[in-house]
């Protein structure tokens, strides 16, 4: 499977981000299932908001983005959750994508809260995935109360760390996975 590539997508630009260190742990495993990973930081990355009336010469990295996913066979998304959603970095970098970069591909979903369960981060998120035809693995991880769930870097609770590790897993493992038909959602999204 050494050909297979996973990529993490951090919405989250937070210096000390619980989500970024739990997109780490996934690729850790990913990685140790035999695969090349990646991550893609949004903080290092020049990212204008989505404007479908301006050139996409004028998007700064986007491109560069689009294009790490699209190389990928499968693909982690983390997300804090504001506002009952994921974060507007994470969705500014989907805006930039479609068809092309995600359809066929496999996804995996983080959400990290630091209150209750990130239930809808997760929820809009694979709705955003259906629309473009991705096929989420069923297995995601949601991280509730991070402040505490997660200390000096490192997970508090083996039974979490090994759910965030078991998603790694299950990217290398459907990463190749013969997809699904479309969705009614991808068949509605015209401009994807």
């Amino acid at each position: 499977m050494s050909d297979v590539q996973v990529l993490a997508v951090c919405g989250s630009l937070r210096e000390e981000s619980y989500t970024r260190i739990t997109l780490q742990r996934a690729l850790e495993a990913s990685a140790d299932a035999g695969v090349e990973t990646g991550l893609v930081d949004l903080r290092e990355y020049d990212l204008p908001l989505y404007d479908a009336d301006v050139d996409r010469e004028d998007a700064g990295d986007a491109g560069t983005i689009a294009a790490r996913i699209r190389d990928a066979d499968a693909v982690l998304l983390g997300s804090p959750m504001y506002h009952g959603s994921y974060s507007s970095p994470l969705k500014t970098a989907l805006d930039y994508c479609g068809f092309e970069e995600f359809e066929d591909k496999t996804v995996g979903l983080v959400g990290v809260a630091g209150g209750s369960f990130p239930v809808t981060t997760l929820e809009h998120l694979r709705s955003v995935c259906r629309a473009l035809n991705a096929w989420v693995l069923p297995h995601q991880v949601a991280v509730p109360r991070a402040h505490s769930a997660i200390q000096d870097g490192s997970f508090v609770d083996d039974s979490l760390e090994e759910r965030v590790a078991t998603l790694g897993v299950r990217a290398v493992q459907y990463a190749t996975i013969e997809p699904d038909p479309g969705t009614f959602e991808g068949d509605q999204n015209v401009g994807a």
